[in-house]
């Protein structure tokens, strides 16, 4: 099978979704397919994989993403030529699989891996919630109709869409990972970093940016450190917010408790994790949160926000606990694995248990059943004469 990954952007810029594309690919290529990355970007990056085609389009100040509403030749050519296309982003890559895929009807899938409303109340501050819920509203019901197969990563972003008023059907895969790097993960030595073997080690990983909440998180943990001498804070990872975070840091006097690490090579994330002891997150704007999916992995207990995504996957009182968006209600869950050190573990053994549903071979297993449905369905519609016709008159006019 011939499967087009469409995205607006992917590597080297690093995001939860280019690393989810990346595993797939990887992925579905070992099961034998051919899988191609369609994106925008400098066309003189040299990737280090196959198969990934790039389109210009105008750089957008340095969020890796690129504007443009069209490839170029050569890659619309290509795409035309795949079995199945897989959108990862519904406006630019989302519009443009439907205007090059709908003529030769080649079956669409749409994977929704983003908040969408809420990160517009987060980078649009001055934009009133009801002018941005009802854009999405009045977009993302026929975007939704219109493609093959609406997917989403948890049950909790299936409701999500459903209040956008999206009557699609929706199927729930989740997000894989690979998580042998997890389970077997080896620690690094705390001492290191400065921290030492007898303090309770709390982690972040992920993006530095508003709509991640850290502020949230850094008020909670400060109310934990006021009432323990052994409590720290990793926080692994870059973004927009973090010279704001360092400061926030600094004037609650936490500057010797939080270390900042920044970005760190992605395959040692797995030993930072394994030198922790819990995996913190104050994000209500996960949709599938693969750090936290990854923190399971290492034997980590996790704490976060009830919202959708992080609700879905850490069950509350056994893999960890969820709280309100509230700051001493989750403070007092952080109390809770400071004072318990029998219950942290408990919980991460639980954890990494329950993380094997999450299994990449399993989840792309699950992937495979639908993309073969829908070629498959859609080859008696290739063979008619309206078909050859619109499929002929396309290539034409390329």
């Amino acid at each position: 099978m011939r499967i087009g990954m469409m995205a607006d952007t992917y590597k080297p810029h690093v995001s939860g979704i280019t690393n989810y594309i990346d595993l797939n690919k990887r992925y579905l290529e070992r099961a034998g397919h051919d899988v191609f990355v369609f994106t925008f970007g400098d066309l003189d990056y040299r990737d280090n994989e196959a198969r990934v085609i790039r389109s210009p389009g105008l750089p957008l100040q340095n969020t890796g993403y690129y504007l443009s509403f069209r490839y170029r030749r050569e890659a619309k050519r290509l795409l035309q030529s795949m079995d199945i296309i897989h959108a990862h982003h519904p406006f630019l890559s989302g519009r443009l699989a439907l205007r090059y895929a709908r003529p030769l009807q080649i079956p669409v899938v749409f994977t929704n891996h983003t908040r969408y409303d809420l990160y517009a109340q987060a980078y649009m501050p001055l934009m009133p919630e009801e002018i941005s819920d009802g854009l999405l509203r009045a977009y993302m019901p026929n975007f939704c109709e219109a493609v093959d197969l609406v997917v989403s990563p948890s049950a909790g972003m299936e409701k999500v869409l459903r209040g956008l008023d999206v009557k699609s059907k929706i199927a729930v895969v989740p997000n894989g990972v690979e998580l042998e790097r997890y389970l077997d993960a080896q620690p690094l030595v705390r001492a290191d970093f400065g921290f030492q073997t007898d303090d309770v080690l709390f982690i972040y990983v992920g993006r530095l940016g508003p709509e991640k909440n850290l502020d949230f998180l850094l008020r909670a943990f400060n109310a934990v450190a006021d009432s323990f001498d052994r409590v720290r804070l990793l926080i692994l990872g870059d973004g927009p917010a973090r010279a704001d975070l360092e400061s926030l840091a600094s004037s609650l006097g936490l500057s010797a408790r939080v270390r900042f690490e920044g970005m760190v090579p992605y395959d040692k994330l797995p030993s930072y994790l394994a030198m922790s002891d819990a995996f913190v997150t104050a994000s209500v704007t996960e949709v599938h949160p693969l750090s936290v999916i990854e923190a399971m992995g290492a034997g980590l207990p996790v704490i976060g926000i009830h919202s959708p995504g992080v609700g879905d996957t850490v069950i509350d009182g056994e893999t960890g606990f969820l709280a309100p968006e509230d700051t001493a209600a989750f403070a007092v869950k952080m109390t809770r694995l400071v004072l318990e050190r029998d219950l942290r573990k408990q919980m991460g053994i639980a954890a990494r248990e329950e993380s094997t549903n999450y299994a990449i071979a399993r989840t792309t297993r699950m992937m495979l059943r639908y993309y073969e449905k829908l070629v498959e369905e859609a080859r008696p519609r290739h063979r008619g004469l309206r078909f050859q016709v619109r499929s002929f008159l396309e290539r034409f006019n390329q």
